[in-house]
C-alpha cells in the first residue's frame, strides 16, 4: 500500500534500484585484466599465491589495506540509517 503520491510498489522499486547501485558500484571496483608481478604503489613484489587468488590485482596486501582505508574515510556514506543518508 503506498500512501501520498506514490504508486503501490514503490517504496520496494527505491530499494531495489538502491540495491542494483550498490551491486553495480561494488563490481566496478574489481580487479580486472591480468595481475601484476609487482605492486603499483610500492613496487614490492605480488606473491602469486595473491596474483592467482584475486586476477587482475594491482597492490601488495599492504597498499592495498591502506588504499581501501583511505577509501572508507572517504567514502561519506552515513551507515547508521538517518534520514540524511536516504536523501543522497
Amino acid at each position: 500500500m503506498a500512501g501520498g503520491w506514490a504508486h503501490d510498489g514503490a517504496v520496494q522499486e527505491q530499494i531495489d534500484a538502491s540495491v542494483e547501485d550498490g551491486v553495480r558500484r561494488a563490481r566496478s571496483k574489481l580487479p580486472q585484466g591480468e595481475s601484476l608481478s609487482r605492486c603499483e604503489d610500492c613496487d614490492e613484489s605480488i606473491p602469486e599465491a595473491r596474483r592467482v587468488a584475486i586476477p587482475g590485482v594491482r597492490r601488495c596486501v599492504n597498499c592495498q589495506e591502506s588504499h581501501d582505508s583511505a577509501e572508507r574515510a572517504s567514502s561519506g556514506y552515513n551507515r547508521r540509517g538517518s534520514k540524511d543518508s536516504q536523501l543522497r
